[in-house]
């Protein structure tokens, strides 16, 4: 049985888009696929292929998984919470972040000409050759000496 099931799945790496889709929709019920990626949908089917014939995820493993979803939600995306809405980027609720950075405390890297740069997030600011700025912006002008987009900058 293992291996008529990885023979499904590599048969399925050489399929069309079309074919992927099809397939899709029988196995998720009719459900159309929300992506026009042939990887990620061969991915994905690779993955319900395998969950239907070994069984999913226990109740116990999804709770403990939300759970630290919750606790250490690695790219402060709210939107993953349920029940919480996503903060609005540019307008300050309480402490609430950027959804584009990372959590405070995260050291952001960036080879420049030569130069190893190192950006620490901080609670709405940003700490650079232990100056402190409000954005990345600031640090990427320093750095360049032209403006550039902070976040384009450091590819976030």
């Amino acid at each position: 049985m293992e291996e008529a099931k990885l023979h499904e799945i590599m048969t399925l790496k050489d399929k069309s888009l079309n074919e992927l889709r099809a397939r899709h929709e029988e196995l998720f019920s009719g459900q159309k696929p929300s992506s026009n990626n042939k990887v990620f949908l061969w991915r994905k089917l690779a993955y319900k292929i395998q969950e239907l014939a070994h069984g999913g995820l226990s109740g116990a493993t999804q709770g403990r998984i939300n759970e630290l979803i919750g606790l250490y939600d690695p790219v402060n995306n709210k939107s993953l919470r349920p029940g919480e809405p996503a903060p609005e980027i540019g307008k300050k609720q309480g402490i609430s972040h950027d959804r584009r950075l990372p959590i405070p405390g995260t050291v952001i890297t960036k080879e420049y000409k030569g130069r190893s740069l190192a950006v620490k997030v901080l609670e709405g600011r940003f700490e650079f050759n232990s100056k402190i700025y409000k954005s990345l912006t600031a640090i990427a002008k320093e750095v360049t000496g032209a403006h550039w987009n902070g976040y384009l900058f450091f590819n976030l």
